[in-house]
């Protein structure tokens, strides 16, 4: 073996968790000899190594105890989790935490980024022959082509595997500025599209090198990412088109107030900022906006949302939503006979909501785990509502659920917040954090699991607030024809199922007051 593969794979053991085996060495760092025999042939393809696909193959084997399942990855690594490159990795105390990828949850448990370590997986060599089954992963190889009436892919590599079910779960690519990707090498050579491990080792490593860092959009990522690196010593700006933070998605008055508490932690806020070029002069970018500003800066981070990932569509003669993007399914998540898809690059009828496409993790879990069932013949349709959060750092955080669009009205009702209102204290109190029953869990994913089916409603008034300036904690409820289509619960944790059932039965309400009261906000 080559001296610089051998060391490669010495590290991929290392953040696997794993002992060196030769298992490890196959399917992870690129090396394969000549005498490795591929399966030809896999019951279960799944491919994408991301959330949704190893939540599929969990429910796969919890169904099917003998399921041979072969997972296909463009990526190096076994399934990981994403969550973390943007939130807890970055708060780690552990100088080698981008090598090891371990990190203290806000609870100050530890956790790897892998869902399962290497010895969790079989040999793809072995797929066609253990006699259990098991969970095979094939990482750095991509599938370039579908055959579905022959019920086969091609790899990159030419090589050609046969299925009997098979899952896309292929997620997305970071969209970028085509100003940015127009402006040349050096310009395209400073900038971060943030998505996977690497992007975060090489933000981590640029973050401790430059004087300057600027990110480009003031939604979910870019604000994670801000508050990140506002911590650490050096110039952070973020510059977004809205007027304040995440201002596609919280109320105005609400914006507002997130964005002041982004910039204490440190991070220079430049709003209404739309960018007209880039260039590079002095060894420093500088962004030109189209109302006359510039902003210098030493490294560019753009999180201007995602691509859904549909390069199968021709090949595989499959639907794409010209709406929303992503792969067209039905109500099972099947895009066309043994063929399902799920996580992000899924675009799915939502009873109650209409046609949607979600980009968030729990959504990646719950779809991947219903796939899975379906494809071992379940037909179960998707009704579940996913939730998604969004942490500010340990102290504010926030947990969503349905449509959350700023253009909707809006109806707020705050209280005062205590010590235990924060994702620090919730996840304290979440036993969710440690466990869920797809092995994914990370914090309020095993509430995938609950209905709400009565709650104690606290006796205290909830007076609406509009525009003052604490917002400690409480419940934003977003209506479409006067019907709550979504819902923001600011601070407040654990009260998921009460949010999910209020959309589900999509019922109107008289007084948002009383069915605020649900939630116990104003309880010490």
């Amino acid at each position: 073996m080559h001296v610089k593969q051998y060391k490669k794979y010495l590290e991929h053991c290392k953040q696997a968790g794993g002992k060196a085996n030769f298992h490890v060495l196959k399917i992870s760092v690129g090396f394969t000899p000549a005498s490795l025999k591929l399966p030809s042939h896999a019951p279960y393809l799944l491919i994408g190594g991301g959330t949704a696909s190893f939540a599929a193959a969990r429910s796969i084997r919890a169904r099917d105890p003998g399921a041979k399942v072969l997972i296909v990855t463009d990526e190096p690594d076994l399934p990981y989790m994403r969550p973390p490159l943007s939130k807890e990795l970055w708060f780690s105390d552990d100088p080698s935490v981008t090598e090891t990828l371990r990190f203290k949850q806000w609870n100050g448990k530890e956790r790897s980024i892998y869902f399962q370590p290497s010895s969790f997986y079989i040999n793809p060599e072995e797929l066609d022959s253990v006699e259990n089954g098991g969970v095979a992963v094939l990482t750095g190889k991509k599938v370039v082509h579908m055959d579905v009436r022959g019920n086969k892919v091609k790899l990159d590599d030419d090589t050609e595997i046969s299925y009997d079910k098979c899952l896309i779960a292929t997620g997305g690519v970071p969209r970028n500025l085509q100003v940015i990707e127009r402006a040349g090498e050096e310009v395209m050579r400073r900038t971060t599209l943030f998505r996977k491990i690497e992007d975060f080792r090489s933000l981590d490593k640029v973050s401790r090198n430059v004087k300057s860092i600027t990110i480009i959009g003031g939604g979910f990522l870019g604000s994670e990412l801000a508050c990140a690196l506002g911590r650490r010593y050096l110039e952070v700006i973020q510059m977004f088109p809205e007027k304040g933070n995440m201002g596609k998605v919280l109320p105005e008055y609400l914006s507002n107030w997130t964005t002041e508490k982004v910039k204490k932690e440190g991070v220079k806020i430049i709003s209404e900022a739309l960018v007209k070029s880039v260039t590079c002069k002095d060894d420093k970018l500088e962004i030109h906006l189209k109302d006359g500003r510039l902003v210098k800066t030493d490294h560019i981070v753009t999180a201007v949302g995602l691509e859904p990932n549909v390069d199968l569509a021709n090949s595989g003669g499959l639907e794409v939503d010209s709406d929303f993007g992503g792969y067209r399914v039905n109500a099972e998540l099947q895009a066309r006979s043994n063929i399902w898809v799920a996580g992000d690059a899924a675009c799915f009828y939502d009873i109650r909501l209409g046609r949607r496409r979600v980009e968030h993790h729990d959504h990646a879990v719950v779809s991947g785990r219903l796939a899975g069932e379906n494809m071992t013949g379940a037909s179960k349709p998707y009704w579940h509502q996913s939730m998604f959060w969004s942490d500010l750092g340990p102290d504010v955080g926030y947990e969503a659920i349905g449509i959350v669009d700023s253009s909707l009205p809006t109806v707020g009702v705050f209280a005062k917040a205590t010590a235990k209102d924060t994702p620090k204290a919730a996840t304290e109190e979440s036993v969710c954090v440690l466990k869920s029953a797809a092995g994914t869990g990370i914090r309020s994913e095993s509430e995938t699991e609950d209905t709400a089916t009565s709650a104690v409603a606290s006796v205290t008034p909830a007076p609406v607030v509009e525009n003052k300036d604490d917002y400690g904690k409480g419940v934003i409820f977003y209506l479409r024809d006067k019907v709550v289509v979504g819902i923001i619960l600011w601070n407040v944790f654990n009260r998921m199922p009460v949010a999910r059932k209020i959309i589900k039965d999509g019922e109107e309400h008289a007084d948002l007051n009383e069915v605020a009261k649900l939630f116990n906000i104003h309880e010490d």
